[in-house]
């Protein structure tokens, strides 16, 4: 019977790059196997080991999986929505878990070996994969992946599954036809991406998103999007482009929505440049804890460009219409908190328009009238 061994081997004797074409080319020349159902399973396991994840293949091929982390040959751990938990599953040694880093850093057109200790990169299917070898990592080869949607969910899924309260989705709805200005919020794998993506969804048909992104995770269900991404430099330091470049280029493709993935650098100048000199309808989202911890660090990352305290947040209220903050709870993924940024004396501060209760109840806070009045004359105009 043939194996995936045998498999790999009729792949190697081709002479071409192994991908699912000539994986599955090479199980039909070769199968000795008896029934459809066995040549299936054998595509699938010799795709899984060639140019899949190998035994992580089925995790990620999991519509619940969101995360699949491997701790060297201690063990794999994923998130299905509620927290990461234990898998029982068996990669082998360092050695293997080593090899399986490598090849997916390959298929994500990057190398990782002791020159390259680090990779950041996406598979084909648009998984995020992180892998960090020894000695930087003192557990073995760890491995980071991120899966991605099949597609963007919408606004009502959001509501029926929880993330988002019935009240809220009005004002999320009222943002995007009033082409405001958002900052999405929240910790990592709080939910960010997959909400910013259902409410890029809802853009009109008739409007151009960009989206800005270190790697392609937003998949806005939208007919007219186009995608930016970063490049890193090569081993000689050269043909990086970086995302504050790829800002200005975007200023430059007549978008009418402009979208930045995630504000993690220097970048946030010219963002809130942009916001502020008529490019309406746009969004980014940003690391931050709880809604009072944004004005810190887009103070932070302002530093990094230069800018000032002052200069930063007299931008940042001029720019930003809202800021919806999204938590990582026990019952999944909650959107929170719609807040409003201001300026109280000098400082920049997150002042609270609207707050989801524990019990799922929505109650306004101090800066909804201010929020309202913004969205009112939005609309008006």
């Amino acid at each position: 019977m043939t194996t995936v061994a045998d498999v790999r081997a009729a792949v190697a004797r081709g002479g071409g790059e192994a991908d699912g074409a000539t994986v599955s080319a090479a199980v039909v020349a070769g199968s000795a196997v008896q029934g459809w159902r066995a040549l299936l399973e054998l595509d699938s396991r010799a795709r899984a080991a060639l140019v899949g994840a190998g035994e992580l293949q089925d995790l990620l091929e999991d519509p619940l999986v969101t995360d699949v982390l491997v701790n060297g040959a201690r063990g794999v751990w994923a998130d299905r929505g509620r927290g990461l938990v234990p898998v029982l599953l068996e990669l082998g040694g360092e050695a293997e878990v080593r090899a399986l880093a490598t090849r997916l850093a390959a298929a994500c057109g990057q190398r990782l070996d002791e020159a390259c200790p680090v990779v950041d990169g996406a598979l084909p299917d648009g998984t995020r994969l992180h892998a960090v070898l020894p000695p930087v990592s003192a557990d073995g080869t760890l491995i980071s992946l991120r899966t991605q949607r099949g597609r963007a969910l919408t606004v009502e899924e959001l509501v029926a599954g929880g993330t988002v309260a019935p009240p809220l989705a009005d004002v999320l709805r009222g943002l995007v036809t009033t082409r405001a200005n958002v900052l999405v919020s929240g910790a990592a794998g709080a939910g960010k991406t997959t909400l910013l993506a259902a409410l890029l969804s809802t853009v009109g048909p008739h409007e151009r998103i960009v989206c800005i992104e270190e790697a392609v995770e937003l998949r806005p269900d939208h007919p007219h999007v186009v995608h930016l991404q970063v490049r890193r430099a090569n081993v000689q330091r050269a043909g990086g482009v970086e995302m504050a470049e790829l800002v200005r280029a975007a200023m430059r493709m007549r978008p009418d929505r402009l979208v930045l993935g995630e504000c993690r650098g220097a970048e946030v100048r010219e963002v809130l440049g942009a916001l502020n000199t008529g490019h309406d309808g746009g969004w980014a989202t940003v690391h931050a804890n709880a809604p009072a911890d944004v004005p810190a660090r887009l103070i932070a990352l302002g530093s990094l460009a230069g800018l000032g305290e002052h200069a930063v947040a007299v931008q940042a209220v001029s720019a930003l219409d809202a800021v919806l903050h999204v938590t990582r709870t026990e019952g999944g993924r909650r959107l929170t908190e719609v807040g409003v940024l201001a300026r109280r004396g000098p400082e920049l501060v997150c002042d609270t328009a609207l707050r989801v209760t524990a019990r799922g109840e929505v109650r306004e806070g101090p800066a909804w009238p201010a929020l309202a009045d913004r969205l009112d004359q939005r609309e008006r105009a």
